[in-house]
């Protein structure tokens, strides 16, 4: 089941004495928290409360955000630390585009073959490549982004690898 509230960024501190939050982003880019209007809060019982979003300006790598209830430094002080989430609706997704969340899980399958080789089940970025982590067997095993390996990742048909000799075989023994 899709998840209806992602993680859209991470409040580091204040900025200035107004309440303004330095926030850092966990999307692909700071630009989605720029269209914006409203965030969530998930609560200790797991339900999410609305807050709307007054101002957001990139700075650097991160964002100012202005969040309505928040207006003074003090109280944005007390909100470090924080992760606030999106509503899928609230963001636009270029045509044949997933969201993160939407790829863990996913089944892995030899392009050519079609046979099973595992899930995702992490994705990360590291020194600006995706890498994706794939269970197999028990084990994870790591496929960078790049077109030689991955031809292709749906929804419907989960991702289709093209693996170099050995990426799944097992590890010989030491």
């Amino acid at each position: 089941m899709k998840q209806q509230y992602l993680e859209g960024g991470r409040i580091c501190t204040s900025h200035g004495v107004r309440g303004l939050v330095k926030v850092e982003h966990l999307c692909d880019s700071p630009k989605v928290l720029l269209s914006v209007k409203r965030i969530y809060f998930k609560g200790r019982d797991g339900s999410f409360t609305e807050r709307t979003v007054t101002s957001c300006s990139v700075m650097g790598q991160f964002l100012l955000m202005g969040i309505d209830g928040i207006s003074a430094r003090e109280e944005a002080i007390a909100y470090r630390g924080k992760i606030f989430y999106l509503n899928r609706e609230d963001i636009p997704l270029a045509k044949g585009a997933m969201f993160i969340a939407d790829m863990i899980g996913l089944p892995v399958v030899h392009a050519e073959s079609g046979e099973g080789l595992g899930e995702i089940s992490e994705i990360s970025d590291i020194a600006g490549r995706r890498i994706y982590t794939v269970k197999h067997q028990g084990r994870d095993v790591l496929i960078p982004d790049v077109p030689e390996f991955i031809k292709e990742i749906s929804e419907e048909g989960g991702m289709r690898v093209m693996p170099i000799p050995g990426l799944f075989d097992e590890a010989d023994e030491v």
